[in-house]
């Protein structure tokens, strides 16, 4: 496992062209985020051809049937930067195609079908007398070739009517079915932001696991994220027992967060085999 502290276009740079299989990462979204070391505002025209950049070398180094999971949030006031960063993306060579949208729902509540209201997950609100609670992020699935296999039962779930098992031919007996692309994955609950989320903008491990999972992981699978941040998508190549890990991030604060995290995998492993 590679925690790097390195610009990721730098790393990028050094690796050879289709030797990755995958990548799962969240870039920083342009909204004024208070990172450490990186500034999050910039010109938009500046921020996507800097996107486009970086993201042109994780086209160079992607494998042809490698999958680029990329999440990407909003805010209210400024909902068009996902679509127009998605657009520079696909339409400009050397060009991803969008082969999926997952929406990551982090807080939701619905109606059972019992009549009982349930409310999951969390969110931050906001005082607005025009816009909403922002309770969902995006994933977008970028390939070469818009053509890429996935393992959709391997990341999918038990059907809530087994009879459903039988009726359906594509089952072949097997009571999981396609999850489709609406996944709920609440955040962790914390107790103290400075101790348990010293990173101002993480996705949970398990959302890294179902892009993992989606993809499939093979004896030789190489996943890279540019932007390693506090370690997430190492946390959860390690639990997925991933073959090669890859990480890059300017700011060693947040590196030393995701070696020691690494270690309390490790030692956490060491436990359970005593």
């Amino acid at each position: 496992m590679e925690l790097i502290h390195k610009d990721c276009l730098k790393g990028m740079k050094e690796m050879p062209s289709n030797s990755v299989d995958l990548v799962v990462t969240s870039p920083p979204y342009n909204l004024g985020i208070d990172y450490s070391t990186y500034k999050d505002t910039s010109d938009r025209s500046a921020f996507i051809a800097w996107c486009q950049e970086w993201a042109s070398e994780i086209h160079r180094i992607l494998a042809e049937e490698g999958s680029f999971f990329l999440n990407v949030g909003a805010a209210p006031a400024n909902p068009l930067l996902p679509h127009q960063l998605l657009l520079a993306l696909t339409e400009q060579e050397p060009n991803f195609i969008l082969q999926n949208t997952f929406h990551w729902v982090k807080s939701i509540t619905i109606q059972t079908r019992k009549g009982e209201t349930i409310s999951a997950g969390h969110f931050k609100p906001i005082q607005s007398k025009r816009f909403v609670n922002d309770c969902h992020e995006y994933i977008f699935h970028l390939t070469k070739s818009g053509k890429v296999p996935l393992n959709r039962r391997e990341a999918g779930v038990e059907y809530a009517d087994k009879s459903n098992i039988a009726r359906w031919a594509h089952t072949g007996g097997h009571d999981k079915r396609c999850r489709g692309n609406t996944w709920f994955i609440p955040y962790e609950t914390i107790k103290s932001r400075d101790k348990d989320r010293p990173h101002p903008a993480t996705f949970p491990v398990a959302l890294v696991e179902q892009c993992l999972r989606l993809h499939g992981i093979h004896e030789k699978t190489h996943l890279i994220d540019p932007f390693l941040g506090i370690g997430t998508s190492a946390v959860a190549a390690h639990r997925m027992k991933v073959p090669k890990f890859t990480g890059f991030d300017i700011d060693e604060g947040y590196l030393a967060v995701a070696k020691e995290r690494i270690e309390q995998e490790k030692d956490r492993d060491a436990e359970t085999l005593i």
